[in-house]
């Protein structure tokens, strides 16, 4: 007679090592099916996953928008206003049979975010004028064949000082941090903690108020991506989710305020802030960038 294999209970760790109960793992996975899993997560957490027609409708968007930052880090120069960036976006955008997806978003303004030195994120385009030492991040959203794309990065303009090297250096290092993270059975707040941790070792903090997202079919879907918790907290990653890791990381504190136009959020200290954002997959195996870049941009050097 054969001997019985040990049973594995519900609450027990999952033998694939994951760290969780195996329950909220490999138990889920082997009950359900690619389409049960779509319905489970939409039902759950309003989380819609891709498929594979989708992953490469959204992956052509992020072509699209890589190409867009590409060329709009080529015009960075100490002097230029920043609209000028928002007029190369929103023409190049067009050109390749696009639309920019932050114009009239809510009410916003511009084809195209920059933010420029203490500002956080959703910097409107305008007069001010870019100076030798500056930092600028650059965040555009493409919206090509009714699929959306979402990346930024954040360029020296000029020479950077010693302050404006930090920033930029532990921002793109939180962002990779994030989504080396990214993997069947990780959770969300495994992310958010490998950002947190590292932010916090290098004395810098992370904003709280503005966070990471589902993206694809939609500007803005769920579920929303902390970049600080706790290891296994939150919502367990699953292969077909997309969303943005898009750490804002600041040489001081934490707090921020948003200005009298009700979109840009500029450091409370005034101290500098940083951002990098890349739209990612969870795939069967990990984790692929459908807005990749390496780990050391030629434009920030």
């Amino acid at each position: 007679m054969k001997k019985n294999k040990e049973k594995i209970g519900r609450n027990d760790p999952c033998p694939c090592g994951s760290g969780l109960k195996y329950k909220r793992c490999c138990l889920r996975k082997r009950k359900s099916d690619p389409d049960d899993l779509k319905d489970q997560y939409w039902k759950r957490y309003k989380i819609r996953l891709k498929g594979p027609e989708d992953i490469a409708a959204i992956e052509r968007a992020g072509r699209l928008v890589m190409a867009t930052l590409d060329a709009a880090a080529q015009i960075i120069r100490p002097g230029m206003e920043t609209e000028e960036i928002n007029t190369l976006v929103h023409e190049f955008t067009l050109k390749h049979g696009a639309r920019p997806a932050p114009l009239h978003y809510r009410g916003f303004p511009k084809s195209v975010c920059v933010s420029v030195n203490e500002v956080i994120c959703h910097g409107i385009p305008g007069k001010r004028v870019l100076h030798d030492g500056d930092i600028v991040n650059i965040d555009v959203t493409s919206i090509l064949d009714g699929y959306y794309a979402d990346a930024n990065q954040t360029y020296f303009v000029g020479t950077p000082g010693a302050d404006a090297r930090k920033i930029v250096r532990v921002a793109r290092e939180c962002l990779f941090r994030g989504i080396a993270r990214v993997a069947p059975g990780n959770t969300l707040g495994d992310i958010g903690w490998a950002i947190q941790e590292y932010a916090e070792s290098e004395g810098c903090s992370v904003v709280r108020e503005f966070v990471g997202h589902g993206v694809g079919f939609d500007f803005h879907e769920a579920p929303q991506i902390p970049h600080y918790g706790r290891p296994g907290e939150g919502v367990v990653l699953v292969p077909g989710m997309v969303f943005t890791i898009e750490p804002m990381i600041n040489l001081g504190g934490k707090e921020l305020r948003v200005l009298s136009d009700q979109w840009t959020a500029v450091t409370r200290d005034g101290s500098l802030s940083a951002q990098f954002e890349q739209t990612v997959l969870v795939t069967e195996e990990g984790v692929r960038s459908l807005t990749p870049y390496g780990p050391d941009p030629e434009a920030t050097p």
